[in-house]
């Protein structure tokens, strides 16, 4: 295991390049980098400290563990502080995805009243079981309308897409980055430390291939996602729905595609990607 070192080192440089293209696209620098990467040096250190009985690990285990002097552990006095939201409680994209259930049972269910009858299923109806109740409805339509998602005309509400992409709003786009992204490199590396139980994490490559052949691959990917999407979802809810009080498991289940042409510099015109909840 003497090369284990440069081995992990590479398969860092492997995720990180296209973190560090987005942090360059962002205007993000290096000491922001620097300053980022440190704190979650120690907050990572004490973690696995903690999983080893030690609660409270000293400025001395820190220091050791992370390779960052005593000074620079102790000039980290507070939590790194996020500022995107987390996808998971978004009103809208559970509402959105109640929605999209409904569709695949009637495909009339893509226009709906905005508020109707008890006996009729309205957009109300499906914030007030997707929220719960605690989020107004009329937020919930405001938001899906300035994302682009949702068109409002004579008190009807209508679906515009089939999938949740708030390509509208930078900071919902760059948290639904950071959700996906985490959880998928999450299952990757507890799969590769030998945790329990072992994650999915599968891909298929292939290279040789013209674009146009990618992009019909991809096209059947979305197809047989939408599918199992769906199917995802509803079994999800009646997990959540049937779940005891103080229950804390969560669950992300993701796919993706990316592809472009090695030869060609990237652009927009030459790669694609998306991210869904």
């Amino acid at each position: 295991m003497e090369h284990r070192l440069d081995w992990a080192l590479a398969a860092c440089a492997r995720i990180l390049r296209p973190v560090v293209r987005l942090a360059l696209a962002m205007g993000v620098k290096h000491p922001h980098l620097e300053e980022l990467l440190r704190d979650l040096l120690i907050e990572e250190a004490q973690r696995s400290w903690k999983d080893k009985g030690i609660s409270s690990p000293n400025l001395s285990q820190l220091s050791v563990t992370t390779g960052l002097n005593r000074k620079a552990v102790t000039a980290k006095v507070r939590a790194t502080v996020d500022p995107l939201p987390h996808t998971e409680l978004s009103a809208a994209a559970k509402t959105f995805t109640l929605w999209l259930q409904m569709l695949t049972e009637n495909a009339a269910f893509r226009r709906l009243p905005v508020t109707a009858g008890q006996t009729v299923p309205s957009f109300e109806t499906v914030a007030r079981m997707s929220s719960r109740g605690n989020v107004h409805h009329r937020t919930i339509l405001d938001e899906l309308i300035r994302l682009n998602m949702v068109t409002e005309s004579d008190g009807v509400a209508e679906l515009t897409t089939d999938g949740f992409v708030p390509v509208q709003d930078l900071q919902a786009m760059l948290a639904f980055l950071g959700d996906n992204g985490r959880d998928h490199l999450l299952a990757a590396v507890s799969n590769t430390l030998g945790e329990q139980p072992r994650m999915l994490e599968r891909s298929v490559y292939a290279r040789g291939l013209t674009l146009q052949e990618c992009e019909q691959i991809h096209s059947l990917v979305r197809e047989r996602w939408s599918a199992l999407h769906h199917e995802l979802a509803q079994r999800m809810t009646q997990a959540v729905d049937r779940a005891p009080p103080g229950t804390n498991g969560r669950i992300r289940v993701g796919i993706y595609t990316y592809y472009e042409d090695e030869s060609a510099p990237p652009s927009p015109a030459s790669s694609k990607g998306e991210h869904k909840p």
